[in-house]
């Protein structure tokens, strides 16, 4: 009887000990997995302050978007952990939606978003793009509050111009030197074509005298060389790049010595300075002139009513007043005009001799 209670106390024992080594295992277990760090971490450039299962936007996407006009435009944004949310494509001045996910939500064509799964990026399309196009659009996930990605749109206008116009004057027989430049070209040209009047040039059919030359960089340069120069090469040439509007410039070949106006565009205005220069000074000098002359008369009266109306002659000292009186009036006169001065100066002593001789011949009577 002993035996079989205490057999019955073991085995309670142990049954003890086995619940409560269980509950101590699940303890630990829930604590372990508490712990544990979940296996699909976002990447380090997650937004700060966002939980890591939200959708985010890879912020390593180029912000600004330059693009040729005439031609498709193409916008990213890549959307990390998208989830059952939309990604929108938002037009800024108008706040005008453009496409929801792959649907096109305006009724401009041009635009279209295409989802690439292996890199979770939608990227909006504008096709043929237009000046008017230019500006920041919004990518929208639709999330509480909406987050947003900004791109700016860049539209360019390629130009082409020919260096030395609108006209380019040569001597016969010299080389003919035209280079067309194509700037604000997101890619060079496939193509650039050269005329003569209306006429195609090529190097196939010029015997040797044409040469073309292209250079690519940043600023595409086409060059033509022409040998030779003849006056049958005098007339409009023409630069046409692929991508822009077309660019003129006159040559003209001359025979023998050009005139002096055509040899730089300053002389036309070099001309116009000096005839205005030319016209101010003699304006200048008619009124110093006149003046003077005033002056002397005035003079001349002066001591005629004197003589008549007291029946004596003017002092000495009366005539020496009158004079400096008019010499002041006459030089401050001459001293307003800087370009004749001396002119004005000359005039004066002949005037002042001729004035002298009148007062004294005036006395004498």
């Amino acid at each position: 009887m002993l035996t079989l209670s205490t057999l019955l106390c073991c085995m309670m024992g142990l049954t003890l000990c086995y619940q409560r080594q269980s509950v101590n295992n699940n303890n630990n277990n829930n604590h372990n997995n508490a712990d544990a760090k979940p296996t699909h971490l976002p990447p380090l450039h997650y937004p700060h302050g966002h939980k890591w299962n939200e959708p985010y936007f890879d912020l390593t996407m180029p912000r600004n978007i330059t693009s040729l006009v005439g031609k498709s435009a193409y916008l990213g944004c890549r959307v990390k952990h998208l989830g059952n949310k939309t990604v929108a494509w938002i037009r800024h001045r108008d706040l005008h939606i453009l496409t929801v996910g792959t649907y096109t939500y305006t009724t401009d064509q041009r635009f279209q978003t295409s989802y690439h799964r292996d890199i979770d990026e939608w990227t909006l399309q504008i096709k043929w793009a237009q000046q008017r196009d230019a500006g920041v659009y919004e990518c929208q996930i639709s999330t509480q509050p909406v987050r947003s990605y900004s791109v700016n749109l860049n539209i360019v206008v390629p130009t082409a111009t020919i260096l030395g116009g609108p006209d380019l004057y040569v001597d016969k027989g010299s080389t003919i030197n035209l280079t067309c430049i194509i700037k604000f070209s997101p890619e060079p040209p496939t193509h650039i074509f050269w005329y003569h009047q209306d006429k195609v040039l090529s190097e196939e059919t010029s015997g040797g005298r044409l040469k073309f030359k292209t250079i690519k960089s940043e600023e595409t340069k086409s060059i033509l060389l022409i040998y030779d120069a003849d006056l049958l090469h005098s007339g409009k040439y023409s630069c046409y790049p692929s991508n822009t509007e077309i660019t003129s410039i006159r040559v003209h070949v001359l025979q023998g010595e050009r005139p002096e106006a055509m040899q730089t565009n300053a002389a036309p205005a070099a001309v116009a300075l000096a005839w205005t220069c030319h016209t101010k000074q003699a304006t200048q000098a008619v009124k110093v002139i006149s003046t003077m002359v005033a002056a002397f008369v005035l003079l001349e009266a002066c001591c005629t009513l004197l003589l008549q109306g007291t029946g004596q002659r003017p002092t000495a000292s009366q005539i020496a007043q009158t004079q400096r009186t008019s010499s002041s009036s006459s030089s401050s006169n001459i001293s307003s005009s800087s370009c004749c001065a001396d002119n004005g100066k000359e005039q004066e002593e002949k005037e002042a001799t001729s004035g002298q001789a009148n007062t004294s011949g005036t006395t004498a009577r």
